[in-house]
């Protein structure tokens, strides 16, 4: 069985270095791709010089569209998806999203965060199904329609075919982990904006998947 972690990034120089190092520290995933979609900064090379495969995209397509290049790039059977502005992953963290999927005792793990800071802590206790840390079986992943179109709402696309299928999710506690928040990247304004625009898509995506039922 062969195990691939995929990680969207764009702009995340400042961190995508170290959540890089974590994975190629845990021997049992084969290949750590990072999908540089579009950054204006060194995300691909931290990404190359801490050992990962990187994708470049041309121009961000975003996040789903990212996924869908990495998962195009790899025949591993178990997909890690991971965010690309992480804070505190370890190899335990790693370890436990991956190894209920190896085993078979379900078909995707989610991820959710505790004990890590209180705004990153509520947001995934309000609405888990966002959660970007999963692993998931790759014969999953290739029956899940338009994962490239989703940007933002990905997730919510990674859960929805699941639950169709009515496979089995299972949630993982991930503690003392969190992300940097948008605000703190790009400022209050920007990042209140970007959070907007990303909710939209959420929004957007869920109302086109509807009216396509």
């Amino acid at each position: 069985m062969k195990i691939a972690a995929i990680i969207p990034a764009f702009n995340e120089a400042k961190t995508i270095g170290a959540i890089v190092s974590v994975l190629t520290k845990v021997n049992i995933i084969d290949t750590v791709i990072v999908v540089n979609d579009g950054s204006s900064d060194k995300t691909a090379a931290v990404s190359l010089s801490y050992g990962a495969t990187v994708i470049n995209l041309p121009e961000n397509k975003g996040k789903g569209a990212a996924m869908k290049a990495g998962l195009d790039s790899t025949e591993a059977d178990v997909i890690l998806f991971l965010d690309a502005d992480l804070i505190g992953l370890t190899p335990a963290h790693v370890l436990s999203l991956l190894l209920p999927v190896m085993e078979g005792s379900t078909v995707m793990t989610v991820g959710i965060f505790d004990k890590g800071r209180l705004a990153t802590d509520l947001a995934q206790k309000v609405a888990p199904y966002l959660s970007g840390q999963r692993a998931i079986r790759r014969t999953v992943l290739r029956k899940i329609p338009d994962l490239e179109i989703a940007r933002f709402g990905v997730e919510i696309a990674l859960t929805r075919h699941i639950k169709s299928q009515k496979f089995k999710v299972t949630k993982i506690v991930l503690s003392e982990m969190s992300h940097i928040i948008k605000e703190e990247k790009l400022g209050v304004v920007k990042g209140f904006a970007a959070r907007i625009k990303m909710y939209w898509e959420i929004i957007r995506y869920c109302t086109k998947a509807e009216q396509l039922k």
